[in-house]
């Protein structure tokens, strides 16, 4: 990869979730490496309003609880997203274009199901998975950021930092206390309210 390395590097990868009982979660992990097998912290917020969903404008209802979750979370130097970067060669931009512009680093897009128009999207095949990932990228190039999921730790087709992250969001899992403690002391297992 020809963006950073090493060093204290840290890499994320976010996901939010939308409870039934309304508001948003979002969640973090960050790894020391581009493999994501040394996951140093986790985040997880909560936010007691989210826009409502808009066709299109899907960056909107997610950009508030990824704000939340990465000021929490620190300098980091390489963002992966639940989605697309951009979603059709001409570069309309999708999460992964507005998170780029909102937090300055590269950003890679995993996403779990084919968009139409994202003929560009890099397919990656992981483990035994039949259908693949879908992945786009801005600030590296989209062969790199294709190479960097296929070598994420796991076995399965979603990387482990992606399922984790994954589960985090949706409340499925604790956010680990031997992790990274979160600015002002505050337990990282604990899902801390905020204000959008």
């Amino acid at each position: 990869m020809s963006g950073p390395r090493g060093g204290g590097a840290r890499f994320a990868a976010v996901d939010v979730h939308y409870p039934a009982t309304g508001g948003a979660r979002g969640a973090c992990v960050v790894a020391a490496d581009l493999r994501f097998s040394d996951l140093v912290a986790e985040y997880v917020v909560s936010l007691a309003e989210a826009a409502p969903y808009r066709p299109g404008e899907f960056y909107t209802r997610e950009l508030p609880a990824l704000r939340a979750v990465l000021g929490r979370a620190g300098q980091i130097d390489l963002l992966v997203v639940d989605g697309y970067v951009d979603l059709d060669p001409e570069g309309r931009p999708g999460l992964g274009a507005h998170a780029h512009a909102e937090f300055d680093v590269p950003v890679v897009g995993v996403a779990k199901t084919a968009f139409r128009d994202a003929v560009h999207a890099v397919p990656v095949y992981r483990g035994e998975a039949a259908n693949p990932l879908y992945v786009t990228a801005v600030g590296l190039p989209r062969t790199e950021a294709a190479d960097l999921v296929r070598r994420m730790a796991g076995r399965f087709r979603l990387p482990d930092a992606l399922r984790r992250v994954d589960a985090l969001a949706r409340g499925r899992a604790a956010a680990d206390p031997a992790r990274a403690a979160l600015p002002g002391g505050t337990d990282p297992g604990t899902v801390e309210p905020l204000q959008s």
